[in-house]
């Protein structure tokens, strides 16, 4: 059977906050019988955005990630709840309104801090995936719907089509050592869970120290290449995709007109080496490797 999953790819988010605020809209002050009773106004947001910073000045990069309840097929929430929590067919999963009154229990057995207390209802609550939505005929929920950048995209299909597709696309899933399996997909979340090297190149160029374009930079860890980059119009280069706390690496840059440099780093976070400046070979040194 066809079940609903969620890709949303971490690049796009701006953080303009549509998807919360769609969240909001939709359920705060609505009841939506079966599915769902009114969101509390004041209190924690059913849908999160949380921002990462990487690097230093000049070289940083920040990025938002999207949370949401992850309709786990897993769901350690259902564990604990009992028949106050069920796992629809297609995939999604329910917090009944009635049976889950008074279970606070059930908002801390969710590993992803999902749901929410609604201290007005008593009542643990989630994103639900619009369920009551979808059944009308939607097909995608008001998150995407209301995105302007193109973060979300809910699909409807097989396990075995979205494993694929997760494989070749590359898509991940938020703390798989949970063991969960949601079916919440991440594009690009190397933003949150990798680290980068970068730094500026710059050389002696006619008495002036200038950006270095077009130089080749290789990473190397225990003499095995891990990377590889060219500096842009701005001398810069990031190598990303590292794992933190990686232990030590070799940065090497050359350009063929503006010299060589090779510096070592310990990678624990995100690296912004800054400058790099280029050194040209002598001329004695140039002649000798020639004739090697």
């Amino acid at each position: 059977m066809d079940k609903w999953n969620l890709i949303i790819n971490v690049d796009r988010c701006d953080n303009c906050n549509n998807c919360v605020l769609a969240a909001k809209d939709e359920y705060i002050g609505n009841e939506f019988p079966g599915y769902s009773a009114p969101a509390a106004k004041e209190g924690a947001e059913l849908i999160t955005i949380t921002r990462k910073m990487r690097g230093d000045t000049p070289l940083v990069d920040a990025a938002y990630l999207i949370k949401m309840c992850n309709h786990c097929d897993n769901a350690p929430c259902m564990k604990v709840a009992g028949d106050a929590i069920r796992k629809r067919e297609d995939g999604i999963v329910i917090i009944d309104p009635e049976k889950a009154k008074g279970r606070k229990d059930i908002v801390k057995s969710c590993p992803y801090g999902a749901i929410v207390w609604n201290e007005e209802s008593e009542l643990p609550q989630t994103w639900y995936f619009d369920a009551h939505l979808l059944d009308q005929g939607w097909t995608q929920p008001r998150c995407a719907q209301s995105c302007p950048t193109g973060v979300f995209e809910a699909v409807k299909i097989s396990d075995d089509e979205m494993a694929s597709r997760a494989e070749a696309e590359d898509l991940e899933v938020l703390q798989p050592q949970f063991g969960a399996k949601p079916r919440v997909y991440y594009r690009n979340l190397y933003r949150f869970s990798k680290c980068f090297i970068g730094a500026t190149v710059i050389a002696d160029i006619a008495g002036v120290e200038e950006c270095v374009q077009g130089a080749e930079v290789t990473l190397f860890q225990s003499d095995s290449c891990v990377g590889m980059a060219k500096t842009d119009a701005f001398g810069e280069f990031k190598l990303d995709k590292l794992d933190p706390k990686s232990g030590s690496y070799t940065v090497k840059v050359q350009h063929p007109d503006h010299g060589a440099l090779e510096v070592k780093a310990t990678l624990n976070d995100s690296l912004y080496l800054g400058e790099m400046k280029l050194i040209k070979a002598s001329a004695t040194s140039r002649s000798e490797t020639e004739k090697a």
